[in-house]
Parts: C-alpha cells; sequence; structure tokens
C-alpha cells in the first residue's frame, strides 16, 4: 500500500468498510482495530463481538473507528477480506516453493495452507473468509454474511475466483469458477467436521479433504 499518500481504496463487500486508510497513522490504527476484533472474536465470539470492546481493545477512540467501518458487520467483512489476502499470498509462496504438480498438488497445498492459519491465527475459527457459523452480525440483512467479501458473489464464489486467478496455467475450463466453488462448499464441511473433532483438526479428516478434492478437481471438466 501507499503509506505516505491521501485517498482511500474501496471495498467491494455489502459490509465494507467506510473507506481504508493509506496513511500510515490511520493504516496502523485501521489494522489494530482489525486485530482487535481477530482477537475478541476468540474470546467472545462472532454474536457477542461489539463495536465498543473493539475500540477500547485497540485503544482507538469509537469515533475513528467509525470513520472507517459503519458497524459490526463492516469490521468482519474487512476481517475476512484481509485473511483471504493473507491466505492467498501464503499459498502463492508455498506454489512457488514447492512447484505442486498439477490441480491435485495445489489442492493439498491449500488445503494446507488453510489449516495452519486455522491453527494460529487470530480470530480465523470465528471468521475466516466469512463467518464460520454463518450466524448474522447485530443489524445486518438475511444473507449479508454470505457477501462478505463481495457485494454479488458469495463468500466461497468469491474465493473461488480468486484462487482461479492464482492456480493459472493448472486450470482450463470455462467451468472451473463453478468447479472451485463445489470444492469449496465441500472441503469447508469436511474441515469444519476436522476442528469440531480436533481443536487442532483431526489429520484423517483433513487427509480425507484432500482425497476428496484431488478426487473431484481431477474430474473437472476440461476445454
Amino acid at each position: 500500500m501507499k503509506a505516505e499518500t491521501d485517498g482511500t481504496d474501496q471495498a467491494v463487500g455489502i459490509g465494507a468498510p467506510r473507506r481504508r486508510p493509506v496513511q500510515r497513522r490511520s493504516l496502523e490504527r485501521y489494522e489494530r482495530l482489525l486485530d482487535a476484533s481477530a482477537g475478541l472474536l476468540d474470546e467472545v465470539g462472532a454474536g457477542a463481538l461489539t463495536t465498543k470492546e473493539v475500540a477500547q481493545r485497540a485503544q482507538v477512540p469509537i469515533g475513528t473507528l467509525y470513520q472507517f467501518f459503519s458497524g459490526k458487520e463492516s469490521l468482519l467483512a474487512a476481517l475476512a477480506a484481509r485473511n483471504l489476502d493473507r491466505y492467498l499470498d501464503r499459498l502463492a509462496r508455498r506454489i512457488d516453493a514447492d512447484h505442486p504438480q498439477g490441480v491435485a498438488g495445489f489442492a493439498d497445498l491449500a488445503v494446507e495452507e488453510f489449516v495452519a492459519m486455522k491453527r494460529t491465527v487470530p480470530g480465523f475459527g470465528q471468521v475466516d473468509f466469512g463467518l464460520v457459523d454463518r450466524i448474522p452480525a447485530e443489524g445486518s440483512e438475511p444473507g449479508d454474511h454470505e457477501h462478505l467479501l463481495d457485494a454479488e458473489l458469495d463468500n466461497n464464489e468469491a474465493v473461488a475466483v480468486r484462487l482461479r486467478g492464482l492456480g493459472g496455467a493448472m486450470f482450463g475450463s470455462e467451468d472451473v469458477p463453478l468447479t472451485l466453488r463445489v470444492a469449496l462448499e465441500c472441503a469447508d464441511a469436511v474441515l469444519k467436521l476436522a476442528f469440531r473433532i480436533d481443536p487442532d483438526g483431526d489429520p484423517t479428516m483433513i487427509a480425507e479433504c484432500k482425497r476428496l478434492l484431488r478426487c473431484y478437481l481431477a474430474d473437472r471438466p476440461t476445454a
């Protein structure tokens, strides 16, 4: 980001921030608010999270919070977007380092990086790329929580589009966004089960998730 310039980057989700700061001081406060949200999510959950508590934890005036965010939904949307950006960055680094063989290798790395973030990133168990338990935030409309990343696409569809771009030449069919969306829905269900069984993620279920994705993606339509 350009730390010393004025102006903002506009987000596109339904709960998108009012603005994203680019000046260094404002950006630092913005990130502190997201860090505070993530920490509180682990302590109280998405349903009990309040903007007042977030501002207090971040040591930021509540008025500053509302300069950036319209409310709780907006905070969650920004956190989900940050999580996705960081996930894709981690996955890109793994791809560059490991040179996966085709879609199966890509799927394995995608699962591994998601699991690693689930284990280590604050708040990720409550909000990864959307609300994990799909409980609408107070004051939101039904379905808003499914569009934290994009006003038009639901969360998994938005993630699928980003993964399609990262996978590049590994995916060649026009049907790939749909294929990836279905794969994400399946992986989401299996990995939720893995972390219900074991707080660190049940290894057997994680391995089954990889196997499911390999089989499904290997059978995808070809161009």
